[in-house]
């Protein structure tokens, strides 16, 4: 025998508040002539034979086991939902004579709740079957009434027994737009106050929030990695007019005859439009006063330089391959001629002090114009340089014996100092670092010549970054330049540290000896004398914004020297007999420089300067373990 028809239990807020409702439960007696007798529901499953969830039904008290039911005698073929117009609560109607309602009527009306009186039993069982004709339909479909309608009415809220209400009323929709035209007001006044662009100097601050602000503030002190270069290269607005001398020339052909007698803006024509090429490569014929008028466009903007260099290595060139036994057809401009070039492009006389950086003035739009002018005369001005550096190193290549000792002295000299312009200080110097690799090899007198060069060089500057990035331009790929980087760094730590009188800078395998000595000198708190007078007031030492300015520059320095160093260091062939002294420049850069270094958040420049120590050291004891002597190894007994 079947168990008992179950009671379903129903959940319905009795509150009209905003609270959370106290439900009661409703039992539900069986569905005998319900609506489910109707002839319309005949294909529908009966309520008893248990089509709601498995979790939601009740278990079953009898203790005789059901019978198994066949899915055919279970569940109906016919899925589709049964009409739900009848679901929907009935608002009242009103009376013709009524007034219509107004929104609060409405609002008041979507909040109520059906109230269930016992007098109208009939109502309420009909209620009771269409809520539990509705929860096996949401089950079967997997969704449930609020994901399915989220817009319905009230027997949605009977349905899942939630008490929210989606209504839209009038008084929100006025709500609503209130707060966006207040949004509206305070993004106004934002964007006033973004307008008066405050600086934190110009803000009043109390003197308690100064000093805290003081004590917790972290100053961005960073030591450069870019050196701040040397002001050699004025700019110009303007090209250095260049005039072709064609009073020695004698034209070949009439169009070379046209060429010399145009005027020199149709000569630049003549350039531009590729026409030399096929007056003078033909013949093989170079003249020198086109050969230096050449040289001389090399300075001038790019759509000009670059003709003027296409046509001059092509001439230069054929006279390589048109050239006799013993006889080069190649023209080398002399020093003279490339000094000249250089003050084409703007560079002042040596005897001039170095110029700061150029202060802009004006509005906006012309300090905009500005930058974009300084940009493109920075890429006419390396543009032109690398031009210059590729043609002498085509000479320097072909006739190595062009110039004289003094002469590459000077050369190199002069290239260094163009190299050291700040506006080429972010741009790669790949032309200019092939040509003075040629230029050394190109040295008579090796090594007597290495001192004076070394002297001349060491005061292209008085920055220390400066020098270091001059050191730099020396590529480590040969002998030579690698001895000069090596004397060099060792000349140039030692004139900032005042000592290139004391140590036997020259000596063979001295360098070592000597860098320990200047190492001890390395320490932090003793590079403050080496600054200079200006850097140190007194009475400014106490200051603690200028105590912490002059403790970023001494660690400024002390990683320029420590990075000197490293290159003197580098430079040298380490053999067995000064595994002693690297092991002394080991203990050295321990005892004086890493373990004087307190570092701290509000100086990361420390960091910066411990950081490189550390790698230095374990560079050196790198070295140490390769070139530790073989008898190192049957010493460690003796003496005992």
């Amino acid at each position: 025998m079947m168990a008992g028809p179950e009671e379903a239990v129903l959940d319905l807020p009795w509150r009209e508040d905003g609270q959370a409702a106290t439900t009661r439960p409703i039992l539900l007696p069986n569905l005998k002539g319900s609506c489910f007798d109707h002839p319309l529901y005949e294909g529908l499953p009966h309520p008893t034979r248990r089509l709601c969830s498995p979790t939601s039904a009740p278990a079953s008290k009898s203790s005789k086991k059901p019978k198994m039911q066949t899915a055919g005698n279970t569940f109906s073929n016919d899925w589709s939902p049964p009409p739900v117009e009848f679901l929907n609560l009935s608002i009242p109607q009103a009376n013709r004579g009524d007034p219509a309602p107004g929104p609060r009527a409405l609002r008041r009306l979507a909040y109520q709740h059906p109230e269930v009186s016992e007098q109208e039993p009939q109502d309420l069982d009909r209620l009771r079957g269409l809520v539990s004709l509705g929860e096996p339909f949401w089950n079967v479909t997997g969704t449930s009434p609020e994901a399915a309608t989220p817009g319905m009415g009230a027997h949605t809220l009977l349905a899942s027994g939630s008490s929210g209400c989606y209504v839209n009323s009038l008084d929100y929709l006025l709500q609503e737009k209130r707060e966006q035209e207040q949004e509206k007001l305070l993004l106004l006044d934002c964007a006033d106050l973004r307008a008066w662009d405050l600086n934190e100097d110009e803000v009043l601050l109390t003197p308690e929030h100064r000093k805290l602000v003081e004590r917790f503030s972290v100053p961005l002190q960073v030591i450069p990695t870019v050196h701040p270069g040397e002001t050699v290269f004025l700019p110009r607005r303007h090209p250095v007019p260049c005039i072709l001398d064609s009073s020695q020339l004698k034209p070949r052909s009439p169009l070379e005859k046209l060429f010399l007698s145009s005027s020199p803006a149709r000569q630049l024509t003549f350039l531009r439009q590729g026409l030399l090429s096929s007056v003078y490569l033909p013949v093989g014929d170079r003249p020198m006063p086109l050969l230096r008028w050449l040289l001389q466009l090399l300075t001038w903007p790019p759509e000009t330089s670059s003709r003027a260099f296409g046509l001059l290595w092509d001439l230069s060139l054929d006279g390589l391959f048109r050239q006799s036994d013993g006889d080069t057809n190649l023209w080398c401009p002399s020093l003279q001629e490339v000094s000249a070039t250089f003050h084409s492009l703007g560079a002042h006389s040596p005897a001039l002090q170095p110029l700061g950086p150029i202060q802009h003035t004006g509005s906006e739009a012309s300090l905009s114009h500005s930058e974009q002018q300084d940009t493109f005369q920075e890429m006419a001005l390396d543009s032109s340089l690398n031009y210059i550096c590729k043609f002498l190193t085509l000479c320097a290549l072909a006739q190595p014996g062009a110039y004289t000792d003094r002469n590459l002295l000077d050369l190199i000299e002069l290239l260094c100092r163009a190299g050291l312009d700040t506006r080429l200080r972010l741009l790669p110097k790949t032309d200019l670092q092939q040509l003075l690799l040629q230029l050394l090899e190109n040295i008579r007198e090796w090594p007597g010549k290495l001192r004076q060069l070394c002297c001349a060089l060491s005061r292209a500057s008085d920055h220390h970054h400066n020098l270091l990035a001059l050191v730099q331009l020396f590529l480590d790929v040969t002998p030579r330049s690698r001895q000069l980087r090596g004397q060099l760094s060792l000349l140039v730590m030692a004139r900032l540290l005042k000592q290139q009188e004391r140590l036997p800078l020259w000596q063979e395998k001295a360098q070592l000896s000597s860098l320990c000595q200047l190492l001890s000198l390395m320490r932090p708190s003793s590079l403050r004398q080496y600054l200079g007078p200006e850097t140190v007031l007194p009475g400014q030492e106490q200051q603690p914004k200028a105590s912490a300015q002059l403790d970023h520059k001494v660690c400024y320095l002390c990683h320029s020297l420590l990075t000197l160093a490293g290159v003197v260091v580098s430079c040298q062939d380490i053999t067995p007999d000064q595994w002693g002294e690297l092991q002394l420049l080991c203990t050295q850069l321990d005892r004086h420089i890493s373990t004087h270094i307190r570092e701290s958040p509000q100086a990361m420049h420390r960091t910066t300067l411990k950081d490189l120590a550390a790698q230095t050291y374990i560079r050196w004891q790198e070295l140490l373990a390769h070139c530790q002597p073989q008898a190192q190894y049957f010493s460690l007994w003796e003496g005992i």
